[in-house]
């Protein structure tokens, strides 16, 4: 199995105004999800992990029902991508450059192409993981 990772910063608007820094990763040795962190203060960091897959959608339509969803968003001349996240500790609605998030996602497609994720993902170690007591 490889550990290559794919890495990017990307600035995001809070609220349409309030700069957000965030770092989206993306490893071949998990090839279904995507993880995304937020600078919520100088010191803090708040982490979400979702599928690759619902950003991919997100990218053109509406996509997810749980605690993180995306919608594109063409306004004001900018092509962004809504990225709304809810936790029992709030609500948050950021929005990021369309194009940088397609081309994080074509990064990881060259890592990993779209439906070979089986090939990468190894469920032995997963188990371990999860029977690890």
């Amino acid at each position: 199995m490889t550990t290559e990772a794919i890495h990017a910063d990307l600035v995001a608007l809070y609220d349409g105004t309030t700069p957000v820094r965030s770092r989206w990763a993306y490893r071949a040795d998990q090839p279904f999800t995507v993880t995304a962190a937020f600078q919520t203060d100088p010191a803090r960091w708040v982490e979400w992990v979702f599928s690759r897959e619902l950003l991919v959608e997100g990218l053109t339509s509406s996509a997810g029902v749980g605690d993180v969803r995306f919608h594109p968003l063409d306004e004001r001349g900018l092509h962004m991508l809504v990225v709304e996240i809810e936790s029992p500790e709030g609500y948050a609605l950021l929005e990021l450059d369309r194009d940088a998030v397609a081309e994080f996602l074509g990064r990881t497609e060259e890592l990993v192409p779209h439906g070979t994720e089986d090939d990468h993902f190894d469920v032995d170690a997963l188990i371990a993981e999860l029977t690890r007591v």
